[in-house]
């Protein structure tokens, strides 16, 4: 069975794109071929990183990756997911030969002010959402 081609994207590359991309590797196992790629990549976000870790998956040596490089080199994909809100999910390129796009909106850890301590709490609960949402969408995919 040849695997699923799977691309999240979100702005920088940084936090829900990665998320999504570990917990689809972590429960999607051998089915998928599972990439992330931000609009404007920017730096891992050290908070998700940390909860990340919470829950037994190291992103630490993950980079961010441009989604239009991925484009510029003709890659193609069953699934196209953004996870970035509405308004930046419509600068994602179309890519040759996608079967489905699709949207999954979730807030950016990266505009999360305040303590160290809240930055987790809230960063928590965007990794739990996106976990949940990955399992869901692996129950439909059956």
């Amino acid at each position: 069975m040849d695997k699923q081609r799977v691309l999240f994207v979100c702005v920088h590359n940084a936090a829900r794109s990665q998320m999504a991309e570990a917990f689809l590797k972590k429960y999607g196992g051998e089915r998928f071929e599972v990439e992330s790629a931000g609009l404007e990549p920017g730096k891992l976000n050290p908070v998700v990183v940390e909860v990340m870790r919470e829950v037994g998956i190291d992103i630490s040596q993950n980079k961010t990756k441009s989604v239009f490089d991925f484009y510029k080199q003709g890659n193609r994909y069953n699934y196209v997911v953004t996870v970035c809100d509405e308004a930046q999910s419509e600068q994602c390129p179309i890519f040759p030969g996608i079967a489905k796009k699709l949207h999954w909106g979730f807030i950016d850890p990266s505009g999360f002010t305040g303590s160290f301590e809240n930055k987790l709490v809230k960063t928590r609960e965007v990794r739990d959402q996106i976990e949940a949402k990955v399992k869901d969408w692996l129950k439909v995919l059956k």
